[in-house]
């Protein structure tokens, strides 16, 4: 964290200004004090962690979702960064396009939002520019509509529009679906939208901390909530404002319930501090078994979107080159995208495994669907 930005109503603009000045003060005096919430932590980290949970928690808690988007938008951390991206809003479609002034891929990025499905704010089109300018690909983010008030299929009906509109201009080949957190959840549930509807697959598809699982899985989602921005009950109520009344069940809306044998490959990243890691590890670890090529990176020490921290964090660092390495792997001209130090799983073809084709470091976590 180290810029501010305020937008909205001026009362709401004063409460999280207040809110983020509070937990700074007590943040800066716990570590002035050797308590720090993850030992690796500096306080601005923390601050930011701490600041985000609290909206989160205040915007889901209000009556009116309106109301809550715009107090989770009326202050923006950021980092000082600068991202040289031009945004333009697509023709006949919702969404926004993001180009990089120094063009360097082939590649075209299709990227779905985080944000639960509920939220979709400023953040997230910072986090778009981040991976143009990284990137240097050119990069279509639709507009996707938002639960709770239009859950499932109004989500996957949109994905596969924003499919259809990059593919009247570019080759499957040559397209990347990317997405963090619900939007890596709306990623992994497009290939099998496509391989139902007979259209040609990705590149590659990248789940960047993606949700694999609706339901209550693995012990982080709970055990990690002291570390992580988002909590394990904000997962079950995203859950619930998806499929409010049981229409298609766990089973139908979970990415870990399908075989993506013969499917693009899938690229994933994880923090070890996030409430998803387990099911994240889960889903590597399934799809691996039944033969698809996946990849996971995990990084022991990050919460959820890490990624979004850029220059501020050397995991945020590395992990952007990875996902740069796979984009141009896949769509480019770069080289096999191989395991590295942080690398849980790999599997399959698509990549370089030197450790042997499945490399599970960890145990999975044990729940069933």
């Amino acid at each position: 964290m180290s810029k501010i930005k305020f937008s909205g109503p001026f009362s709401m603009r004063l409460s999280s200004f207040f809110t983020i000045s509070k937990i700074a003060l007590a943040t800066y005096a716990r570590h002035a004090l050797g308590r720090r919430l993850e030992p690796t932590w500096d306080a601005h980290f923390e601050i930011g962690i701490r600041f985000w949970r609290h909206q989160f928690t205040k915007a889901m808690a209000m009556d009116d979702m309106d109301k809550g988007r715009a107090l989770f938008d009326s202050l923006q951390t950021e980092t000082d960064d600068i991202y040289e991206v031009t945004r333009t809003p697509s023709k006949g479609q919702s969404g926004m396009w993001h180009l990089p002034k120094a063009s360097k891929s082939g590649a075209t990025l299709l990227y779905l939002h985080g944000g639960g499905y509920s939220f979709h704010g400023a953040v997230s089109h910072r986090y778009a520019d981040m991976l143009a300018h990284h990137s240097g690909a050119r990069l279509y983010a639709p507009d996707y509509r938002l639960t709770p008030e239009h859950p499932h299929p109004a989500q996957s009906e949109d994905a596969f529009t924003a499919w259809q509109y990059l593919r009247e201009t570019t080759p499957a080949q040559q397209i990347v679906v990317i997405g963090d957190s619900a939007g890596g959840h709306m990623a992994l549930s497009l290939l099998q939208r496509l391989k139902d509807a007979g259209e040609p697959q990705p590149a590659l598809c990248i789940g960047l901390c993606p949700w694999t699982d609706i339901g209550d899985r693995g012990a982080s989602l709970h055990s990690n909530d002291h570390y992580d921005l988002v909590q394990g009950w904000m997962a079950l109520k995203f859950g619930e404002w998806l499929d409010p009344k049981e229409t298609f069940g766990r089973l139908c809306l979970s990415p870990i319930a399908y075989d993506y044998k013969g499917l693009a490959p899938i690229y994933l990243q994880a923090g070890g501090r996030e409430i998803l890691r387990d099911m994240i590890r889960d889903f590597a670890r399934e799809q691996a078994s039944k033969g698809a090529d996946v990849l996971l990176d995990l990084w022991p020490d990050m919460a959820h979107n890490f990624q979004a921290h850029d220059s501020t964090r050397a995991s945020s660092s590395d992990a952007l080159r990875r996902i740069c390495a796979a984009i141009e792997a896949f769509a480019g001209t770069g080289p096999v995208i191989t395991a590295g130090h942080v690398t849980e799983v790999c599997h399959g073809a698509a990549f370089s495994c030197p450790e042997g084709p499945n490399n599970t470091a960890a145990p999975a976590a044990q729940s069933s669907l």
